[in-house]
């Protein structure tokens, strides 16, 4: 199966586990976030390259004269280079990525479960109870009918036709 990752707009030959790798203790599917497929760190550059083509970023200090929060913009550069720093690389839930707290990925790891789909207090799990509301409830529910694999193929090709979870929230 060929992927195109977006954030590295390349193609590469993955497998079924390649796949199954990108899905998250919690069920969701890594490819399908916006922030591993890098819309946080293109939106960023984006930005700062409108900003930069039309020299906003040398002429704040007068900009400022007419929109007061513009004395911020250099506090503003920062926390775009900490979005970017913080999430604009995200090698997945498995590789180390998303939340390091991550209540689910600890309990299961001390559980010795590959996902909450095989735990048998998954409907009542607090650490859980967030992500039964949206996309992983379904998922998990999916992976334990199906397989991993299965509905990590799902959710691929899901993606390659341009889904992402944003669009739950549209």
């Amino acid at each position: 199966m060929k992927i195109h990752t977006k954030s590295l707009n390349k193609v590469r030959i993955v497998t079924k586990r390649d796949l199954a790798d990108l899905v998250g203790y919690c069920g969701l599917y890594c490819n399908a976030c916006g922030i591993r497929q890098g819309q946080i760190k293109t939106a960023v550059n984006n930005l700062r390259g409108i900003v930069t083509a039309y020299g906003f970023d040398k002429i704040m200090p007068q900009l400022a004269n007419w929109e007061p929060s513009f004395k911020h913009y250099d506090e503003f550069s920062q926390v775009m280079g900490g979005l970017v720093k913080l999430f604009g690389d995200c090698p997945g839930c498995l590789q180390g990525g998303g939340d390091p707290d991550c209540k689910v990925r600890q309990c299961a790891k001390q559980k010795g479960h590959r996902t909450c789909a095989q735990c048998n207090q998954k409907e009542i799990c607090e650490p859980l109870a967030p992500y039964r509301k949206g996309h992983a409830g379904p998922a998990l529910e999916t992976i334990r009918q199906k397989d991993i694999e299965k509905y990590a193929e799902e959710m691929q090709s899901k993606v390659d036709k341009g889904y992402d979870y944003l669009q739950e929230q549209k």
